[in-house]
């Protein structure tokens, strides 16, 4: 199976998220959609770990070539390739410069819908700015050892997320 070609939306309101590195991994795993397995992108800086579950929306493709970006904010700690229900809560928009090369490469946020802590969070604006701030530090530290610069353009709501996720959906 493709993940990368599962369906985007699970219904208006609700989009899928497949995960590919899970909470609290000390490295990045990547779905390879030709060898249908996750493999190794980069092990992160010694201490480094994801605060959430981190994967892609499927059927999408951003600027950068990819699938959409999705961090998935809840308290359990999943495993590479599960799919989960998600409401989109916000995105932050990143500008990435690579080699002389910008590019967006915007990352969208999401609950899942059967996660009870979680599911007040309606919008991304609404954790506290001391949260947002480690976000886009743990951002910036993932890239750290790469050539890449972020620039944070800014948090925006669940209404943005949509829009993209819409525009950028196959």
């Amino acid at each position: 199976m493709n993940l990368m070609k599962l369906p985007t939306w699970a219904d208006e309101n609700h989009i899928y998220a497949v995960i590919e590195t899970p909470r609290g991994s000390s490295c990045k795993m990547d779905f390879d959609p030709e060898l249908r397995a996750f493999t190794l992108a980069k092990p992160l800086m010694a201490g480094l770990t994801y605060p959430y579950d981190w994967g892609f929306v499927p059927s999408t493709r951003a600027e950068d070539g990819d699938p959409l970006d999705v961090l998935v904010i809840h308290d359990a700690r999943t495993y590479p390739g599960v799919v989960l229900r998600c409401t989109p809560v916000g995105i932050l928009e990143v500008e990435q410069t690579s080699k002389g090369k910008k590019e967006r490469n915007d990352r969208i946020f999401a609950v899942p819908d059967r996660s009870p802590l979680e599911t007040e969070l309606e919008d991304i604006r609404h954790l506290p700015a001391r949260a947002q701030e480690e976000l886009e530090k743990f951002f910036r530290a993932t890239d750290a050892l790469e050539e890449k610069e972020l620039t944070f353009l800014g948090w925006r709501g669940p209404k943005r997320a949509l829009k993209a996720i819409r525009r950028l959906s196959a």
